[in-house]
Parts: C-alpha cells; sequence; structure tokens
C-alpha cells in the first residue's frame, strides 16, 4: 500500500487543481504550481518524509521519459513552420537567454549580493534539473537555483500575457518563443492551452535555451565577473 500512496496522493491533487484551475482559470491557479504546493502542504502536515513519497512516486518520473519523447510528434507536425523560420526562432532564443544570464549578474552584482548568489541566478531562465547542473559549474548553490527558477517561470507566466497584450503581438511563432524562453516548462504547459504551434513552439525554444545556458553560462559568467571588476577599479 505503501509503495503505491505516492502516485494516488499525486494524481488526486492533480486532479483537484486541474478542475480547480478549469473552474477559476486564473494563471496562478495553474496545477503546475498549485498541485505542488498542495503536495508540499500534506507532507509537511502529516510529517510525511520526500523520500517516502518519492519512492511511491517515482512511477510518474519514469513517465517524464516517454512524456519527452512525444515533444517530437507536435515538431514533427509544425516542422515545416520550424524550418522556414529558423534564424528567427535561434536568434530570439540565444538573444534571450544572453539577456537573461548578463541582466541577472549585473544587476545582482550591482545590489552587493553574495557571489555565489550572483551565481546561482544566472542560469534561472532555465528548466531546473539543466538550471541547477549550470549553478554547480559557474560556482553557485543548485537548491538556490532552484528557487530562483520556479519563481522565474511564475513570474514570466503573469508577465508573459501582459507583455503580449501590450506589444500587439499576434505571431504564434513570437508567443510560444516568449513562453518557452521566459517560463520554461510552466509556460510551455500554458502555450500548449493557447494552441499546438505555440506550445511546440515554446517546447523547442525551452530545449535550445538550455541548450544555448550551458555553452554560454560557464564562459559569460566569469567574463562578466572580470569586467564588473575592471569598472569598480576605473
Amino acid at each position: 500500500m505503501v509503495m503505491i500512496s505516492g502516485f494516488i496522493l499525486t494524481v488526486l491533487v492533480y486532479a483537484v487543481t486541474k478542475r480547480m484551475y478549469r473552474t477559476l482559470h486564473f494563471v496562478l491557479f495553474s496545477p503546475i504550481l498549485t498541485s505542488l504546493l498542495l503536495l508540499v502542504f500534506i507532507l509537511a502536515s502529516f510529517h510525511l518524509s520526500y523520500r517516502t513519497y518519492n519512492q511511491s512516486a517515482s512511477w510518474l518520473t519514469d513517465l517524464l521519459k516517454p512524456a519527452t519523447v512525444a515533444f517530437a510528434i507536435p515538431l514533427y507536425k509544425h516542422f515545416h513552420i520550424l524550418r522556414k523560420h529558423a534564424a528567427e526562432i535561434v536568434s530570439g532564443i540565444a538573444a534571450g537567454v544572453v539577456t537573461a544570464i548578463s541582466s541577472s549578474v549585473l544587476l545582482a552584482t550591482s545590489m552587493h549580493l553574495q557571489a555565489s548568489v550572483v551565481n546561482s541566478l544566472a542560469p534561472r531562465s532555465i528548466t531546473t534539473p539543466i538550471a541547477m547542473d549550470v549553478a554547480r559549474e559557474v560556482g553557485g548553490v543548485p537548491v538556490m537555483t532552484a528557487v530562483f527558477v520556479i519563481l522565474t517561470a511564475l513570474i514570466g507566466l503573469l508577465a508573459a500575457p501582459v507583455v503580449i497584450r501590450l506589444l500587439h503581438i499576434r505571431s504564434p511563432l513570437a508567443q510560444g518563443t516568449l513562453y518557452g524562453t521566459g517560463a520554461h516548462g510552466i509556460g510551455t504547459s500554458r502555450a500548449f492551452e493557447i494552441g499546438g504551434l505555440e506550445g511546440t513552439i515554446s517546447s523547442l525554444s525551452m530545449i535550445l535555451a538550455a541548450l544555448f545556458t550551458l555553452v554560454l553560462a560557464p564562459l559569460g559568467v566569469p567574463l562578466l565577473h572580470q569586467w564588473l571588476e575592471f569598472h569598480i577599479r576605473m
């Protein structure tokens, strides 16, 4: 019974939060967020260890592998559009990654935060597992980075509709790139609610942003620190 309790609990919590989201339909009530918070509350209230819960809920984690592979279906469906606009998509995502890394380091440094915090902020705009690996490589704290990633996703999820409305962004490609680059996994979930093409572009943007960050962060973060030190001395 213990081996399936976490699995059943997770499915039930997700079903409840999804029904609540369909009724209220507000981004802060997205099941990705509310189910996480509700599970944390339940585990803390009943003094259940995460290890015990994870042992019985690991089946769902294993299902992430075929679910990730399933992203190939919409990518294949819209491949002709992706190929046609490849240059715009790649350049836009690369610009977003550079902006995210540089703005995080520069703003955090200007606020005189500790170096470990600054380095933990640098990879905040990509999906959590990869962001934690990047943080470890550049001298950050992976656990702290995970928190920054979640906060970035939530802010991106709230800001995206406002940006789209203010800038009159009508292109599904632009909207998908915005959600995937700015709010990664949670943004991609929201993008698929808008449309299949938006979700496909968002998932592709999330993947490419992670790849770009893996390459650029270890090179760019030390350079930014050196540049800041030089200007401080000047």
